[in-house]
């Protein structure tokens, strides 16, 4: 059979074969799923929590004060909506002076509990650092060389080390967070000397996507990690900052 059958007669190229009916519902199906289960999941959470929330506010307000036994139809939100204003009436009772005064007293309440205090005190922390600090912790996002020198994994850098760590190295230390894939928010806490961290132009959303999809998404723009020198074999790992050495 001639090969002018399946080639263009002016350019002499290939022409392109229609695809067959199952391929292109193939490619529609694979196309819907990818347009919409992240959708649909997002939704899910979102109203799984919102009906978290007004299962709290079910619970702790009487019956015949809620709202869907006066009207005709379910209201649902209500219980995001008691959170906010119950927090916000909480805030302002204890940016006062009274306010502050009880709330010290039940903290030295706490205190002496063993168990609790821990566990009130790691939680305090936490809320204080992504809440009220000017610098919001895990701004960056950085490259070490982790587990070993010449393989490098990607860190959320949360601060300057302070205390007793960098006075003991007797050095300048970065306290660095290495998630493990597919769940970033659970990792290794790491302290490294600031000169072996290399900070990337990356936000934190792009490289904890890039964990959670295990690698398979990139992130666009310019890669840092390209700039590294690639080591030849016999050499040693090279450095993230060659000054230090």
């Amino acid at each position: 059979m001639s090969d002018s059958l399946f080639s263009d007669p002016k350019s002499g190229a290939p022409k392109p074969r229609k695809r067959g009916l199952l391929a292109r519902l193939r490619n529609y199906f694979l196309t819907g799923v990818v347009a919409s289960v992240p959708l649909i999941i997002t939704f899910y959470l979102l109203f799984w929590f919102i009906d978290w929330v007004d299962g709290w506010y079910d619970a702790l307000i009487p019956a015949p004060y809620h709202l869907e036994n006066h009207l005709p139809f379910p209201v649902p939100g209500l219980g995001v909506l008691f959170a906010l204003f119950a927090f916000t009436l909480f805030g302002a009772c204890a940016a006062n002076i009274i306010g502050r005064s009880v709330l010290r007293f039940g903290e030295r309440l706490v205190a002496r509990m063993p168990v609790v205090r821990a566990v009130y005190g790691a939680l305090k922390q936490i809320l204080e650092t992504i809440f009220t600090t000017e610098k919001m912790s895990f701004q960056r996002v950085g490259l070490i060389q982790y587990p070993r020198p010449g393989l490098y994994a990607l860190v959320f850098i949360a601060d300057e080390t302070r205390g007793e760590i960098p006075r003991r190295l007797g050095e300048k230390m970065n306290t660095v967070f290495v998630p493990t894939t597919p769940n970033p928010t659970s990792g290794f806490l790491l302290f490294v000397p600031s000169g072996d961290v290399l900070v990337l132009d990356l936000s934190v959303e792009a490289a904890a996507t890039m964990i959670v999809s295990l690698g398979l998404v990139m992130p666009d723009g310019p890669a840092e990690a390209a700039a590294l020198p690639e080591a030849r074999d016999g050499d040693s790992p090279p450095a993230l900052h060659p000054e230090r050495e």
